[in-house]
């Protein structure tokens, strides 16, 4: 079973989860920098907007340098991974984390080479031998 997260809490609208994806790969960015690698970019006030939301709910927090501000991500992205992959599982798998990984390895949407196989079977081995 996976824990409970609210939605107010951890809840990311398509275009912060854009913008939390610009800071994860450059690791800091001023909202230009952001506002430029944006797809169908909004306005520079629409992004200030969604990094004070963001910094709100405790995804980004800013530095000052000089005169702008530089956004950082306020958790590392493997915290960040492992909280969307919780709600994937609550959202779309009742919490099922076998009907997760049933949907994964389902040769019809996923394209998994022997190598990947090996690699999942050998994570499999060592999740039982950490649970006894």
């Amino acid at each position: 079973m996976v824990s409970n997260t609210t939605q107010s809490e951890s809840a990311l609208s398509r275009r912060e989860r854009q913008m939390m994806d610009i800071l994860f790969s450059l690791g800091r960015a001023s909202g230009q920098e952001i506002r430029d690698r944006l797809p169908d970019r909004p306005s520079y006030s629409a992004v200030r907007t969604i990094l004070r939301v963001l910094e709100q709910k405790g995804h980004v927090r800013h530095v000052e340098e000089g005169l702008r501000y530089v956004y950082i991500p306020a958790m590392e992205r493997e915290t960040a991974r492992k909280s969307a992959i919780e709600r994937l599982v609550a959202t779309f798998f009742e919490g099922s984390v076998k009907d997760a990984a049933a949907a994964f390895l389902d040769p019809a949407s996923a394209q998994l080479s022997d190598e990947d196989l090996k690699d999942l079977e050998s994570m499999i081995r060592k999740a039982r031998k950490e649970k006894k």
